[in-house]
């Protein structure tokens, strides 16, 4: 590698291999969702790296190993060689955060019967590197090639590239968990709505206190086995639409 491409790849500018890093900020800039911009990245992974003949993303959803993106239908192939197999460089490098390099595949020892039916499939090199945040390991990009000894001289950008991704997918995760958190909020305290306006029915038509109101609805949770929340709307709902039908919720509560 010359001077002038370590230049660029130490500053983060476009490196002499054609891979232009600021695009790729641009397409974080247009955020279109996670998965648009990891399969942006793939799609700009095989275009910049030289030899490459195919690129994905792998991560860990539900507790198990999945292609969150993949550029082609030859990778997700790829991927999956090395899921069922439990075994290879994507794998390796979700388990333990580390960079996985395979300059032949013929000449590959490690990970049982991987690395020949990556041959079968015309794979000589394949490079992993981790998605990694404080050490932790969001996910791999993966690189296949069809050439030996392939990303050898690129793997400074190919580990920038997986920088890149592991900032987006750290971002987009902590958005998922801002809009859960607003979400159960916004139910938490709708819900408490709905069970103060079940307890103010229960009180006129009771004549109670509201401590007695809400044992009463307690119990006809309890009774019927539905959650207090659902049968608060019931009656809030049942209450709203006119006078309760016979046999409503609380001529059965006052058995």
């Amino acid at each position: 590698m010359t001077d002038t491409a370590r230049s660029a790849e130490g500053t983060g500018s476009t490196p002499a291999d054609g891979f232009d890093f600021a695009s790729l900020h641009d397409a974080f800039t247009d955020w279109r969702g996670l998965h648009a911009f990891l399969q942006d990245v793939t799609r700009r992974a095989v275009r910049a790296m030289d030899g490459a003949q195919a690129c994905s993303i792998t991560m860990r959803r539900g507790g198990r190993l999945v292609t969150a993106a993949a550029e082609s239908g030859e990778a997700l192939r790829l991927d999956l060689l090395q899921y069922e197999a439990e075994a290879g460089p994507c794998v390796c490098s979700m388990e333990n955060g580390e960079e996985n390099y395979v300059p032949d595949m013929l000449q590959e020892r490690r990970w049982g019967p991987y690395p020949a039916a990556a041959a079968a499939h015309g794979v000589r090199s394949v490079l992993a590197t981790p998605l990694a945040l404080n050490s932790h390991a969001l996910g791999a990009l993966n690189l296949y090639s069809g050439r030996p000894h392939a990303f050898r001289t690129q793997r400074d950008t190919a580990r920038q590239l997986s920088a890149q991704a592991a900032g987006a997918v750290a971002v987009a995760e902590r958005i998922e968990r801002e809009a859960e958190t607003v979400h159960d909020l916004r139910t938490a305290m709708l819900s408490r709505s709905v069970i103060d306006q079940a307890i103010g029915i229960v009180m006129a038509r009771r004549r109670c206190t509201a401590g007695v109101a809400l044992n009463i609805l307690r119990r006809a949770s309890q009774g019927r086995n539905v959650k207090l929340r659902d049968l608060c709307y019931a009656l809030v709902s049942e209450a709203g639409d006119g006078p309760p039908s016979p046999g409503s919720f609380t001529g059965r509560a006052s058995r």
